[in-house]
C-alpha cells in the first residue's frame, strides 16, 4: 500500500483513497443508469434542469449585443448568451408571444451567433430589447444566470436552490485566481457518441487505461502493467470531483513516442513546449502537492471538466441526446499566439489532443452496446475508480432527492 504524506484538506493521509471516502461504499456497482430510458427521463428533470451548467465564457460574447444560442437537448431548450448593458445574461431562445424560434439561419435546430440591438420574431415581428423591458411590451423569458472566473453558468430551476458560488464550493473556487481571462485563443471541436453521457465521462476519470488505448505514445516501461500506472491525487467536494496526476516534460521522451510533428514544432500531446509566463498559479490548482505535477482535471458537476496544464487548458462537457447517445464538446484555450510559430504550436497541439480523445471515444458504442446486452451489471471498481464510483452515485442520489422530494445540494464535503 502507497505511503502517502501528511493530508491537505481533502486528502487522504495513507492507505486506499476509497476507505476515506466510507459514504461511496465499497462494493460493485450498478450502471443501468446508463441503459435505461426511463432512467434517462427522470435524470433529465433531477439533475439537468436543477443544477447548475455551464454553457461558455465570457469572451464568447464579447460586445454589447454579441449573442449565442445554445442548444440543450437534455432540457428541451434552446438557450440565448448575450451580452447587455448588465453583463451576460441569458434567455429562452423562444417568442413570448407566439412560441416562435428566435434566433436561427437556415437550420432551426442549429446553434448561430451574431451581434443585435434587439431581438425580432421572425414570425410575428414582435421585438425584445435585452437591457430593459422595453420593445412590444414583450419580455424575453429569463432563464437564471451567473458567472464564475469568466465561466457562464445558468440553471433552468424556478429557483435554484443554492447560488452558483454555492454550489462550485471550495475546491472548485479554489481556482479563483488562476488567470483564465489570459487565456482566450480558443479551438473547438464536437463529437456526436453512440454511448450514455456518463459513460464517457468514466473514461477521464480514471488513467489505468492510458498505457493500453494510448499505447502508440506510451513508454514501454509504462505499458508493463506492473508498472502500476495510477494518479497521485483524487478528491471530492459535494457533487464534484478532481483528479490529478504528475508529469513529465514532454520533450524529455524518447523520441519514438512523439510523432515527427511534435518534435519539428515542440508541441503535441501536453500542449506547446514552451508557454508565457501567465503569472503566479493558485495552490487550489494542485491541492494535492503532487511533483513533478503535470495536470488537474476539475470535474464540474454534472458535465463539464476543466484540464489544467500550467500553461493552457482543456474544457470538456457532455450534453445528452438520449438514454445512449450524447454530444461531446471539446475546446482548448491558449494564450493569444505572439507568432506565426505560437500559433502553429497551439494548432498541432489540439489537433493531437483531438486524435487522443477520439481514441477514447472510439471505445464507446461498444461498451454502451454491451451494457445493453443486460448480461453483466455488477461492476467491480478498484481503488483507482473512485471518481467513477462518485459520480454514478451522486447521479442516483439527486434522482432519488428529485423522487423523493427532496432538496439535492450534493454530498462529500
Amino acid at each position: 500500500m502507497t505511503k502517502r504524506s501528511a493530508p491537505r484538506e481533502g486528502r487522504p493521509a495513507e492507505g486506499s483513497w476509497t476507505e476515506h471516502y466510507p459514504q461511496l461504499g465499497t462494493g460493485p456497482i450498478s450502471l443501468a443508469d446508463s441503459t435505461s430510458p426511463d432512467f434517462f427521463e427522470v435524470e433529465r428533470e433531477a439533475v439537468f434542469k436543477r443544477a447548475w451548467l455551464n454553457l461558455g465564457r465570457v469572451e464568447e460574447v464579447p460586445d454589447h449585443g454579441s449573442y449565442v444560442t445554445k442548444e440543450i437537448e437534455v432540457a428541451r431548450a434552446s438557450v440565448i448568451l448575450i451580452r447587455s448593458a448588465r453583463g451576460v445574461r441569458a434567455y429562452h431562445n423562444i417568442c413570448p408571444r407566439c412560441a416562435a424560434k428566435l434566433l436561427w439561419r437556415d437550420f432551426p435546430d442549429r446553434e448561430v451567433e451574431g451581434q443585435c440591438h434587439q431581438i425580432i420574431c421572425k414570425r410575428c415581428r414582435s421585438r425584445y430589447g435585452f437591457d430593459a423591458p422595453g420593445g412590444d411590451g414583450h419580455e424575453l423569458i429569463a432563464v437564471h444566470s451567473d458567472v464564475w472566473n469568466g465561466f457562464v453558468f445558468i440553471n433552468f430551476a424556478t429557483e435554484p436552490r443554492q447560488s452558483l458560488r454555492e454550489f462550485l464550493g471550495p475546491m472548485i473556487t479554489g481556482l479563483d485566481d488562476y488567470p483564465f481571462d489570459k487565456l482566450t485563443e480558443r479551438y473547438d471541436w464536437t463529437a456526436h457518441n453512440n454511448s450514455n453521457w456518463k459513460i464517457f465521462a468514466d473514461a477521464f476519470q480514471e488513467y489505468y487505461h492510458v498505457p493500453l488505448l494510448h499505447s502508440q505514445q506510451t513508454p514501454q516501461a509504462v505499458r508493463n502493467p506492473e508498472a502500476g500506472f495510477t494518479c497521485g491525487h483524487f478528491q471530492l467536494d459535494g457533487p464534484h470531483r478532481l483528479v490529478c496526476t504528475a508529469g513529465r516534460r514532454r520533450w524529455l521522451m524518447p523520441p519514438e513516442y512523439m510523432y515527427p510533428i511534435e518534435r519539428a514544432t515542440r508541441s503535441g500531446l501536453v500542449g506547446p513546449w514552451q508557454t508565457p509566463d501567465i503569472g503566479e498559479l493558485p495552490a487550489g490548482l494542485n491541492p494535492g502537492g503532487i511533483e513533478p505535477w503535470g495536470i488537474s482535471n476539475f470535474q464540474i458537476f454534472p458535465n463539464t471538466e476543466i484540464l489544467i496544464y500550467g500553461g493552457w487548458y482543456l474544457v470538456y462537457r457532455y450534453w445528452p441526446t438520449s438514454h445512449n447517445t450524447h454530444r461531446f464538446e471539446a475546446h482548448t484555450y491558449f494564450h493569444p499566439a505572439r507568432t506565426v510559430r505560437e500559433r502553429i504550436e497551439h494548432e498541432v497541439a489540439a489537433v493531437v489532443l483531438k486524435e487522443f480523445a477520439l481514441q477514447d471515444a472510439g471505445m464507446l458504442g461498444g461498451t454502451q452496446a454491451a451494457l445493453e446486452y443486460g448480461i453483466v451489471d455488477d461492476f467491480p471498481l478498484n481503488d483507482q475508480e473512485i471518481l467513477v464510483r462518485h459520480l454514478h452515485k451522486v447521479v442516483a442520489d439527486w434522482v432519488a432527492a428529485y423522487r423523493g422530494g427532496r432538496s439535492t445540494t450534493g454530498a462529500v464535503r
